[in-house]
């Protein structure tokens, strides 16, 4: 005769079924513990660190509600200069060409806003070692006076830094004004920070 097997009903004593509901019970805790524990492990913050496609970023302000046109020209390493006729060359680009008071204002609602904000800015999105000129043209002169010209040249990764930051006095329509040049080797790190002129109009118009 077959010997009853110590899995079939006929041989438990009662203790088997409550055995295995503690055990899968306390299986079942220590995983929610695991996945709780792993969920509130955090990684490390970093401060000082901009995550950004830009290396570099150089924007150019002059007073709000300001009707000149003020234009901002940018020669990289190669020779190519980046202005609102080639917005565009290499990893320089012009992402936004302000003309004074020109199509700045918006109608939400029914009602007109104007942006006063008078302000360019070109980004470097990647380093090319060589140097940058940046200049600022006075295109139009509707206010019949100087204006003046803030440029910053932010340097973005791997933290920010401000390389370059001064204002330039414009006198009239027509003045052309080497804002800053600088020199960047194939690591990024810049050199040379200084105002020699060199005129890029000339250069666009050959």
């Amino acid at each position: 005769m077959q010997e009853p097997s110590l899995f079939s009903g006929a041989s438990d004593d009662g203790t088997f079924v409550p055995f295995t509901d503690i055990l899968f019970n306390a299986l079942l805790g220590f995983a929610v513990m695991l996945f709780i524990a792993f969920a509130l492990i955090r990684p490390e913050a970093k401060t000082g660190v901009i995550d950004t496609k830009a290396e570099m970023i150089i924007t150019v302000t002059w007073p709000d509600n300001n009707e000149d046109d003020i234009d901002t020209y940018v020669q990289e390493p190669s020779g190519n200069v980046v202005w609102y006729h080639s917005m565009q060359k290499g990893l320089v680009t012009l992402d936004r060409d302000d003309r004074g008071n020109y199509l700045d204002e918006v109608t939400v609602n029914g009602q007109t806003i104007q942006f006063p904000l008078n302000q360019e800015t070109v980004t470097v999105r990647g380093i090319v070692p060589g140097e940058y000129v940046v200049n600022l043209y006075h295109y139009l002169n509707p206010s019949a006076g100087p204006v003046p010209v803030t440029v910053k040249v932010e340097k973005i990764n791997p933290t920010l830094s401000v390389v370059y930051y001064d204002t330039v006095i414009l006198k009239k329509k027509g003045d052309e004004q080497t804002a800053v040049r600088f020199t960047l080797d194939a690591a990024g790190n810049v050199s040379d920070v200084n105002t020699r002129q060199l005129s890029l109009i000339q250069a666009v118009r050959k």
